[in-house]
């Protein structure tokens, strides 16, 4: 995320060289006057000419020296203030900020259980054993061995025979965890949607939902002799337990059961209801599962029903000398683009200037070359991560910490760190609107002209944006080109050629997929945002604890956002309070991803027992808070 700091950092200083150019040259006329002045004066003072029995004169003169001398200085002082003003007016209150102790990113305390603090210890201590390492190994390992792939063209539950490959992960789940089974309430939605409901002694208390999914992305056969080890084969090498969903999201379901498993053997029973919702096609859009469970939950529960809900996400990772968690609070919109066009056909020994593909080819390039602009704002979950990362980052370099600080209250640093943020892929993909080019088709034979010709455009909408923005730019954006090819052009529903005229074929846009999403609605942060603080506070006692550390900062939270989509989008209903962190470590690595989504995926045993750690540690403060 934070890449090629140097060439930004030396880009951003030559911005503020610029910035206060003006001062000093808006001085250089007033200093050369000043010095023709006192020049002209000096060559008009020969002792010769002054009569050596006129003191009085002599005293009169070099009065009027000092005199012409004082004004012409209090002059320059007044013009100097002036242009001071002038130039600098954005940052007169950013100095006294950014040398002051006002914060940022205030951050949570260490958020340790007190009514459960004798469980919790004893987990702690527990979790540490070569006993439970060895018990985690097998969990994540047996659940590996069974491939749970969901496709994108799979057809309902009871008529694509691929989604019963859950039954025998199903099977696997209730006989290795045979007291959460025995503890907890299971509800199958559409057959393979888990909900499990752990009941609380209050019911007056709101309770705390944790989600993730069964399902895995499917692993190419072509692929499989460039994984280590075998991607279904949950091979544990000492260090790494490898295979198709170690990391997504196998080990946050199986660590989630493996908390609940803990606790239940620990004699813990709680006071807030805790529910588990596992989807099984989140990887196909999320559609039969969460898609089902998302209303189920609010059938039973009721709207803003949850005090929370935590599914998959982020983690934390080592970035400017300091480790820092990135909860998401937000996720980017959808919307997927057809673009047709249709043209005569005919014998390809006869071709027409352009042929569809030849003018879908021109649209795309059109597209490409022409990316959607972005303005970064200061309520928007990257700004709030900057922030972060400017106030508490041990190594962040000095001009950007300085450019990120002044950017709270000066529109010209804001507009400098816009231009430090177009210029990393990462951090302008996830702030701005996104297109990619992904699918394309067209044409039947070599030597037939094609007919039709389309394509789909792969949007990934900025928070601040939504679909009906989207499909205006790009309305706007092609409609030169059909009027240069000569094509009626229609685009989502509505005509925008003329009527009646002539044309030699047609542009059309739609909704691919009738899939599109609004961007979600933002998660509450702050320290009066209680559910954010309890997972703050979590973080850095699971952290802490997992390392027998004391350290209010050894790990700083900083808000941040999902580039894509979650069974999330589906449980909005449910809380304003979402968020999407699963507690995975990704240590300094320049790939956080890892192998997710493509070869030799694995994860670290021990990065899967602090994930642990972290879901009991959450349960239990979530049970006792009285903020939620």
């Amino acid at each position: 995320m934070w890449s090629s700091h140097s060439r930004h950092d030396t880009r951003m200083m030559s911005g503020y060289i610029v910035y206060f150019a003006p001062t000093f040259v808006s001085l250089t006329p007033t200093m050369s006057s000043i010095n023709e002045k006192k020049e002209d004066t000096c060559d008009r003072l020969p002792t010769t000419n002054i009569p050596p029995t006129a003191p009085a004169q002599r005293k009169k003169l070099f009065g009027n020296i000092y005199h012409t001398a004082t004004l012409y200085i209090s002059i320059w002082l007044v013009v100097l203030g002036i242009c001071s003003l002038v130039n600098r007016r954005h940052d007169l209150q950013l100095f006294s900020l950014v040398g002051s102790n006002k914060s940022t990113c205030v951050q949570a305390n260490v958020l340790i259980p007190e009514k459960n603090e004798k469980i919790w210890a004893e987990m702690n201590e527990k979790i540490g054993t070569a006993v439970f390492k060895e018990s985690a190994i097998n969990w994540l390992s047996g659940a590996v061995r069974i491939p749970t792939e969901s496709f994108d063209t799979m057809d309902p539950v009871g008529q694509d025979p691929r989604w019963e490959a859950f039954g025998p992960f199903h099977e696997y789940l209730l006989a290795a965890f045979p007291r959460a089974h025995a503890a907890l309430s299971l509800t199958k939605v559409n057959t393979y949607g888990l909900l499990y409901e752990w009941k609380g002694s209050d019911a007056l208390l709101k309770p705390l939902l944790l989600a993730a999914h069964q399902d895995v992305v499917p692993v190419a056969p072509t692929t499989v002799d460039q994984w280590t080890h075998p991607p279904y084969s949950g091979f544990f090498d000492g260090e790494r337990v490898w295979g198709r969903g170690s990391v997504d999201d196998k080990s946050g379901l199986i660590g989630i059961l493996s908390a609940v498993e803990s606790l239940i053997e620990a004699g813990f029973e709680p006071t807030r209801t805790v529910v588990l919702a596992f989807g099984f096609d989140e990887e196909s859009s999320g559609f039969q599962g969460a898609g089902l469970l998302g209303p189920a939950l609010e059938s039973i529960y009721g709207k803003n029903g949850f005090a929370m809900v935590v599914d998959e996400g982020a983690g934390f990772m080592e970035q400017f000398g300091s480790v820092i968690a990135s909860p998401g609070i937000a996720e980017k919109g959808l919307l997927n683009v057809r673009v047709e066009v249709t043209a005569p056909g005919g014998h390809s020994s006869i071709p027409p200037k352009h042929t569809s593909i030849g003018i879908l080819s021109a649209l795309l390039v059109h597209c490409e070359q022409n990316p959607y602009k972005f303005n970064i704002g200061r309520h928007e979950p990257i700004y709030e991560t900057l922030q972060c990362a400017a106030e508490h980052a041990k190594s962040m370099p000095s001009q950007l910490r300085r450019t990120i600080k002044k950017s709270a209250e000066s529109n010209k640093a804001l507009k400098d760190l816009q231009s430090y943020i177009h210029d990393d892929n990462v951090l302008s993909s996830l702030v701005g609107t996104t297109l990619a080019v992904d699918l394309i088709g067209g044409g039947v034979k070599s030597n037939a002209l094609p007919e039709q010709a389309w394509a789909v455009i792969n949007h990934r909408i900025s928070v601040v944006s939504s679909i009906a923005e989207v499909q205006a730019h790009d309305t706007a954006l092609l409609k030169s080109l059909a009027k240069k090819f000569n094509l009626t052009y229609e685009a989502f529903g509505s005509r925008i050629s003329e009527e009646g005229a002539p044309f030699s074929g047609s542009l059309t846009l739609s909704n691919a997929f009738g899939d599109g999403l609004e961007p979600a609605p933002i998660t509450p942060t702050g320290p009066d945002a209680g559910p954010y603080q309890l997972l703050s506070g979590t973080i850095k006692a699971t952290y802490n604890a997992h390392r027998s550390l004391t350290d209010l900062n050894s790990v700083i939270v900083a808000p941040s956002m999902m580039s894509g989509n979650t069974d999330t989008r589906f449980y909005w209903n449910l809380s304003p309070h979402i968020f999407r962190y699963n507690h995975h470590n990704a240590g300094n690595s320049a790939s956080p991803l890892g192998g997710i989504h493509t070869v030799n995926e694995f994860t670290e045993i021990d990065a899967f027992l602090e994930k642990i750690r972290f879901f009991a540690t959450l349960v239990l403060n979530a049970d006792e808070s009285t903020s939620l």
